[in-house]
Formats: structure tokens, C-alpha cells, sequence
């Protein structure tokens, strides 16, 4: 089993990566494998509803986000951290996100049904107003996709640099917590696949 985390900040180190880092450490010890992707610096535009996509079965643009969607298939839960940028999560990662998943509902590859996928948060300090619609914001990509979404008991880390995220032992032990419940999560899947445990009846899909 492997889990995908993706780093949705512009430093390839900072505090997101090192929440993440916390994340993938213990991931490891529950014996899955972990990859964290880097959205990057490059310049990364938004969804403009071509639709192309789903004829070309990718999106129109190459970058990062067709990188992501060829390792999404192969992967088994997921995992979106997002610094707070003015109090919304940053426009790399909404424009990405926004692609991949359209890209692919449009190509029918469905490289997300199912699997779990938990949102995790990094802010400068401890308020909530932008932390909780960063959260908010992240974890309606998974809902709307029919995605299990795995909790923790908080969201977030918060410092100005990762020495203060290393600081920040609750938010250090929030991240344990949501590896071990994604763990969890995975073994208990793969439990049920093994066990014959038939996968939910899809109903053709009503759109008006």
C-alpha cells in the first residue's frame, strides 16, 4: 500500500513539508509506503473548462498536474497539505486541485473513487479563521469525488518556519494521529477486498 501526500506550498521544505514529513514517518512504521509530491514554483494555471481532457484522456496542460494524475491511479490514499494564504489555501494548489479532479472525472479513470484522503493545514499562527476555511476548502475535492475522508483530532501545524513546527508538539501529534486512523483506514480496506466484501452499487448519475 502507498499514500500520496502533496506538498500545495512553494517551499519544497517549509512547514507544510515537515507536517507532512511527521505524516509520512509514521506511515512508514505502520509498514505503507509514502511519496510526497511537490506542486512546485512554475507557474500553474487554472481549470479553463475546455474540456479537452476528456478526449485526450489528460489535461490540456503539461505540467505537474498530469505528473500527479499518472502516479494517482497506482495510489492508495492521499493526503493535500496547504499553508494559509489569506486565509484561503494558495492559489497553486486550488489550481491544481481543481484540475485533477476534473481532469479526472472528464477521462472516466476514477483514480479516486474510494480511496481515503485527508486535508492538513499550515498556518503562521494559531487563529482559525483561515485554517478552518483552508479545511473546508481541501476537503470538498474528496466528498464530491466519493472519497472516504480520514480525521484526526485537529487540522493543523502553525510556525513561521519548520523549527517552529517542530515546536509545535500538538500539531506534531495531530499528524501522528491522522497517519495511524489512515493506516487504519488501509488495512481495514484491503481487509474487506480480501474478504470478498463487494464495493457499493453505483447509480448512473443524475445531473440537471
Amino acid at each position: 500500500m502507498n499514500v500520496l501526500l502533496v506538498n500545495g506550498s512553494p517551499h519544497a521544505n517549509g512547514c507544510t513539508y515537515t507536517a507532512l514529513a511527521e505524516v509520512a514517518k509514521v506511515l512508514n512504521a505502520e509498514g505503507i509506503d509514502t511519496q510526497i509530491f511537490q506542486i512546485g514554483t512554475k507557474p500553474l494555471a487554472g481549470c479553463i473548462a475546455c474540456r479537452t481532457c476528456s478526449t485526450i484522456r489528460r489535461c490540456v496542460f503539461s505540467d505537474c498536474v498530469n505528473d500527479f494524475l499518472d502516479l494517482a491511479k497506482d495510489a492508495d490514499g492521499f493526503i493535500f497539505g496547504s499553508p494559509v494564504h489569506y486565509a484561503t489555501a494558495s492559489g497553486a494548489i486550488t489550481s491544481f486541485m481543481d484540475r485533477v479532479f476534473f481532469a479526472d472525472l472528464l477521462t472516466g479513470k476514477q483514480s479516486f473513487y474510494l480511496k481515503p484522503a485527508a486535508a492538513i493545514v499550515s498556518a503562521r499562527r494559531g487563529g482559525t479563521t483561515g485554517t478552518t476555511a483552508t479545511f473546508d476548502q481541501l476537503n470538498k475535492y474528496f466528498t464530491i469525488s466519493e472519497m472516504p475522508v480520514i480525521s484526526s483530532r485537529y487540522w493543523k501545524v502553525h510556525g513561521t518556519t519548520p523549527e517552529d513546527v517542530k515546536k509545535d508538539l500538538e500539531g506534531l501529534q495531530t499528524m501522528r494521529v491522522l497517519a495511524r486512523n489512515m493506516a487504519w483506514f488501509l488495512k481495514c480496506k484491503e481487509a474487506g477486498i480480501k474478504a470478498d466484501v463487494p464495493f457499493p452499487e453505483r447509480e448512473e448519475t443524475i445531473l440537471y
